[in-house]
């Protein structure tokens, strides 16, 4: 006999979801208290704890070892017996919750372990799968028609390409001196940058993803015109690109293009390369759309920032847009290998053939090879974020994942990262599960149209590719709504798929055709390619582990100098002592917050905020870490460096902002912060996601730093001297002996007078016996400080200090000696003119007479005729920079980077 269900109980449909029928966990759409009734099947089960929203709970009893079912896929094995109504929580989720701010109770001890299913492919009794069914009606979209083979362009863009690292401030800069010149010509939709981190350091193990990323780049049908820079000096150079381009048999004539290597001023390169431009102006403008089929478009299928109703809702969503575009002939892009994992059976219930399967299998092996030589698995995928909104582990996640692909859609192809899709069909294109990362393989691969489907509410969009977004649920659009573009939360309140789908399919002929998504009327966009990685094979995990940690100790001089320095310079007490400016810093907590985070910045700089309370002006630290890597090996090099930045002397106010779903969110580093016993009051907090939006979180960000400046008054100055120095020196290019001695006596002179010097343990001046034998004497000397550790924390806060470089990357340097809070950074040039830094002014010195020939408008001072003088005529530079009377020249024309390094276990994920 049924029993009766009590009057309070809520019906299951009014409070939770069962992905499918043979499922024994359940989905719940709201955050249920503990003791709440629901009743299912005429049952009433109650719930032991309190269950977030998208949290499960158990609807069927789960005995000791059975398995926990999801999209009737197996997620996790029973630890316990788990009884109807049970919230079922595994070790990670519990230890995820912990680190945040929640204010109800977590069980003690986890109900059921993680279970990654094993796939063997039998091949014996393998059946290839029939295609869909083509469309026997045509449809079509406006859209720009492109010679050689290079498909049909949704946009036409001119893109402004930084071959390496090393010129992504170059095509910024670039970018912002056409900004509005588009505006007048009807038929190009923008002039933009696409900076990256790659190819800028010594011996890269992507070279072969970087050159394909950017040779797809290229070629783009989205892209009227390329135009590509580099100096010439680079691991990966114009030369080396273009080479590429020929031997893969890439239509680049087929592109208005330039190779512009930089051999002259910062300035008069912008000038030739704006000239470059302009002069394609009329030529791409003549370009006009055209009525083309449905079969030229090409969708790439991604998710981030997901939760438990991405497999629910917002995947199965695209996947029915992506099946019905391939019935049109077009084709789809599925990427992210390691949100796969575990979602095997369902990727490949539909083959087009065996090698197919096998390649897919194969590309899952490989990266899960990649991830271990790095000592990690990737198991640890699953963000903070993640975990807080319901995917518990890679399988829920994966499973969830792989809805992008519907079930009536076959699987027809493999692609590498960045390969080209040269026909229709549905494809998987092996990249790492960092968003930005596979979005550019699959822009590369010719995708010209990005759907981006987020739980959380991610906000990410490519420069020169219309985004798509789609949010999963209908509370989180309603937060986001101007964020978004699709709420496919209307499925969970009872629209059909088949309705909703269809919409957004008019909504994807409608963007393809020229409407602009939110993101592209929000003006905001990013960049990130395939980053590198330091391992190639295994063995290595331990031995580095057991490397040594820097002891904090600075080394000693060997000798007195025979020339004390004068230095002195106007600076302002603090809690840190004397600073030499006054900052105010917003620190996006990872990649998605950080275009947001400069978009504050450029607002509060504009509006000339605070002022009155003696701040010099706005920074902001965007980045790339935080979400989709996973860090290792002596500590964590992103954490630490960005501690650091939190600490720094000049940053006299400071803010967090998160995106909401990254793994260092802001509870995150709030847990990192009381751990130190850094006092959190000094802090502001923001999150894009959880605070409204862009909009919303500007306005926030904004009142909290009045709040900080209301009756604050302008500091009185004091005179500093060197003792109050901390400063970092490094050489770029080639170093002579008259230099390195000079540059020695110069560190010696700063020390010796009770300063401060760091130099990163790549510069060459760590293996120049002239500047050894006026410093620190013959090496080799192991580093003093970790990467971008705090002077702050160092046994020895002043002295003579060498910090720790993982690798050679020039702005990964400057990023981590930034952290350890020096107040500026003199750079000996004997190459090229190197990138500065957004908030530590870094100068730049030449002695070099082919250097001053050449870059001399780039130098901030090419020294005297006598080396004599040169310790005193850098110390008076780096006296005026501190002083605030003089700006390095890469700061004023924007020639600015900042990029933490990852280390030497660190690996997109």
């Amino acid at each position: 006999m049924t029993q009766p269900v009590p009057f309070q109980s809520i019906p299951f449909q009014d409070v939770a979801r069962l992905p499918m029928p043979g499922d024994n966990v359940a989905i719940v759409t709201r955050k249920l208290p503990a003791g709440t009734v629901i009743e299912y099947n005429g049952q009433p089960l109650t719930l032991d704890f309190t269950v977030l929203e998208g949290h499960r709970f158990a609807i069927a009893p789960i005995a000791p070892g059975e398995h926990l079912l999801s999209w009737e896929l197996p997620f996790g094995i029973a630890t316990q017996e788990i009884a109807p109504g049970q919230y079922v929580h595994n070790a990670e989720m519990l230890e995820a919750l912990g680190g945040r701010s929640i204010s109800f109770a977590l069980p003690a001890t986890p109900n059921f372990e993680d279970f990654v299913p094993p796939y063997i492919l039998d091949e014996a009794n393998f059946q290839p799968a029939e295609g869909l069914p083509a469309y026997a009606h045509g449809r079509a979209f406006w859209g720009y028609p492109r010679p050689g083979g290079r498909g049909v362009g949704t946009r036409n863009t001119i893109i402004l390409l930084g071959t390496s690292s090393r010129t992504g401030g170059f095509v910024k800069q670039l970018e912002a001196r056409l900004a509005g010149v588009a505006d007048a010509w009807p038929n190009i939709d923008g002039i933009v940058a696409v900076a990256h981190t790659e190819g800028g350091h010594d011996a890269p193990n992507n070279t072969e993803f970087v050159l394909r990323t950017l040779a797809g780049f290229a070629v783009h049908p989205n892209v009227g015109a390329v135009l590509c820079v580099d100096y010439g000096v680079e691991p990966m150079t114009n030369a080396l690109l273009q080479d590429y381009l020929t031997e893969n048999g890439y239509p680049l004539d087929a592109v208005p293009h330039e190779f512009l290597t930089l051999r002259d001023g910062f300035q008069t390169s912008l000038d030739r390369a704006e000239a470059i431009v302009r002069g394609w102006l009329e030529a791409v403008n003549a370009t006009a759309r055209e009525l083309t089929p449905l079969s030229e478009l090409k969708l790439a299928l991604q998710c981030g920032g997901s939760d438990a109703f991405s497999g629910v809702s917002g995947n199965p969503l695209i996947g029915w847009v992506a099946r019905e575009v391939v019935r049109y002939g077009g084709g789809a892009n599925l990427a992210e290998t390691d949100e796969l994992i575990g979602a095997e059976p369902y990727v490949l219930q539909k083959v087009k053939n065996l090698e197919t399967a096998r390649r897919f299998l194969q590309l899952i092996a490989r990266f899960q090879e990649r991830v271990g030589w790095h000592g990690h698995t990737a198991e640890g995928n699953p963000s903070g974020g993640n975990k807080f909104r319901g995917l518990y582990n890679i399988v829920l996640k994966s499973i969830g994942a792989a809805r992008k692909k519907d079930p009536e859609t076959r699987l027809d192809g493999v692609l590498e990262y960045g390969e080209r899709m040269t026909e229709g069909g549905y494809f998987f294109m092996d990249s790492p599960g960092n968003d930005l990362e596979s979005i550019a393989g699959q822009v590369a691969s010719g995708c010209n149209v990005i759907f981006f489907v987020t739980g959380n509410g991610s906000i990410t969009n490519f420069p020169f590719v219309p985004t798509i977004k789609v949010v999963t649920t209908t509370q989180r659009y309603q937060l986001l709504s101007r964020d978004m573009d699709v709420n496919a939360g209307r499925y969970l309140d009872g629209l059909s798929m088949d309705e909703l789908g269809a919409e957004t399919l008019d909504l994807t002929v409608r963007v393809a055709s020229g409407e602009r998504t939110v993101g592209e009327k929000a003006g905001h966009s990013q960049v990130q390619l395939w980053r590198d990685w330091r391992q190639t094979e295994p063995g290595h995990v331990e031995e580095i582990n057991r490397m040594p940690q820097p002891k904090g100790r600075a080394l000693p001089l060997t000798r007195s100098p025979n020339h004390p320095l004068t230095l002195s310079y106007p600076a302002f007490p603090s809690s840190s002592g004397l600073s030499a400016d006054r900052i105010a810093l917003i620190l996006p907590t990872s990649l998605c917050s950080g275009q947001i985070a400069k978009m504050a910045a450029a607002q509060f700089n504009g509006k000339g905020l605070g002022k009155d309370a003696g701040i010099s002006r706005f920074v902001a630290l965007a980045h790339t870490e935080g979400c989709g890597s996973s860090g290792g090996g002596t500590g964590d090099p992103y954490v630490r460096s960005l501690v650091g930045y939190l600490r720094h002397p000049a940053a006299a106010h400071v803010l967090l902002l998160e995106h909401g779903c990254e793994k260092t969110h802001n509870d995150y580093f709030r847990h990192e912060l009381a751990e130190r016993g850094i006092d959190l009051s000094r802090y502001g907090w923001a999150s894009i996601q959880l605070d409204g939006g862009i909009d919303a979180v500007l306005a926030k960000v904004e009142d909290w730093f009045v709040d900080q400046f209301a009756g604050e008054k302008p500091p009185t100055p004091v005179t500093a001297g060197v003792e109050n120095v901390r400063v970092a020196l490094l050489n770029s290019g080639e170093l002579s002996a008259v230099a390195a001695t000079q540059l020695g006596r110069l560190a010696a002179g700063i020390v010796a007078g009770g300063g401060v010097l760091v130099v990163p343990e790549n510069a060459g001046l760590l293996s120049s016996p002239a500047f050894l034998a006026e410093t620190v004497g013959p090496g080799p000397h192991l580093p003093t400080l970790a990467y971008g550790q705090a002077l702050a924390d160092a046994v020895d806060q002043t002295g003579f200090h060498v910090m720790e470089t993982p690798t050679s990357h020039w702005a990964e340097t400057l990023t981590g000696l930034g952290g350890t809070g020096v107040e500026a950074v003199l750079a000996y040039v004997g190459g090229h003119p190197v990138e500065g830094h957004p908030l530590v002014p870094v100068v730049q010195v030449t002695g070099e007479e082919s250097i001053e020939q050449r870059y001399a408008a780039d130098m901030d001072a090419v020294l005297g005729d006598d080396p004599a003088g040169w310790p005193q005529e850098m110390a008076d530079l780096l006296a005026a920079t501190l002083g605030r009377t003089h700006r390095p020249k890469a700061a004023q024309v924007g020639n600015i980077d900042f990029q933490f390094t990852r280390g030497l276990l660190g690996v997109s994920m």
